[in-house]
């Protein structure tokens, strides 16, 4: 008790003084309409300022809770974007070969999967497969129509295809503009080039002359793009050129691809390397 006096005591003053101010602050408050506006004005102004940054350190606590939330929300749209960029795709591609129609040629789009350039036996793994109408020996070309190259095996949902850059890729190709033609490949270099190989003396390439497909090896439609003639050199015999070009398909970019199956393809596969033709040479 003794103690409890000697507090009061000793806090009397700081509780008289607070008893006074509440006295006067009420007092001040109620002498006038004017007063009591203004000091409900400031009060409801504290109130205010307290009760928004209570909120606020509500809100800070919770940025955990919303940022997870919020990166949900990112994920569905992303997803959704993607579907969209993929019909987009599509449909882009699909413009590209619309004027094929019903021809030799049966179209599809795909997109790449996995794709190498820095071996000397790269391939390309496409999103399409058996159950898509994937087939070997199917060409692959670029959106835009350059060469790109062709299938070499499939399975339901996935396919591969061999490109100009493995050393083991063949085809044929020609001037654009002429019909001297000689075999594109590849020597494991430079990936943005590749050898034009056994072209007649006769044939003269231009630097800069585009050299495109000839249809001869029955993977790819005629005047596919290969690339651009960026030197050529005669052989010690001075018979033929080896040309160096530059490949219109920028490996190191390529996302999507169109596929061209020659509807013809195994027909005349047959047909060249079949029991006739045998039959003819072994006459002769």
């Amino acid at each position: 008790m003794r103690k409890l006096v000697e507090f009061i005591r000793r806090i009397y003053v700081l509780v008289l003084f607070v008893v006074l101010e509440v006295l006067a602050v009420n007092y001040y408050a109620r002498s006038s309409y004017y007063t009591e506006a203004r000091l409900l004005a400031h009060s409801n102004r504290a109130l205010g300022f307290l009760r928004g940054t209570g909120a606020d350190v509500r809100r800070y606590f919770r940025l955990g809770e919303q940022n997870g939330l919020l990166l949900e929300r990112v994920a569905q749209l992303e997803e959704r974007l993607a579907h969209y960029e993929e019909a987009e795709m599509l449909s882009r591609l699909q413009s590209y070969v619309t004027e094929l129609g019903e021809s030799q040629y049966r179209v599809m789009t795909a997109s790449v999967v996995s794709n190498t350039i820095n071996r000397t036996q790269n391939f390309i793994t496409i999103n399409r497969g058996r159950n898509d109408g994937v087939i070997p020996d199917m060409a692959v070309l670029t959106p835009d129509g350059a060469m790109v190259g062709y299938v070499v095996d499939c399975t339901e949902r996935y396919a591969v295809a061999m490109p100009v850059l493995n050393t083991a890729f063949r085809a044929s190709g020609k001037l654009a503009g002429a019909d001297y033609f000689g075999s594109i490949l590849w020597d494991g270099g430079d990936p943005h080039e590749a050898i034009f190989a056994e072209l007649s003396k006769y044939a003269e390439p231009m630097l800069g002359q585009e050299v495109v497909t000839t249809g001869f090896s029955h993977f790819f439609p005629e005047n596919v793009l290969i690339g651009w003639v960026e030197s050529a050199t005669m052989n010690e015999t001075r018979t033929a050129y080896t040309v160096r070009i530059r490949l219109a398909a920028d490996f190191a970019r390529l996302t999507d691809v169109i596929l061209v199956e020659n509807r013809d393809f195994n027909q005349l596969q047959e047909l060249e390397h079949g029991e006739g033709v045998e039959q003819y040479l072994q006459k002769k």
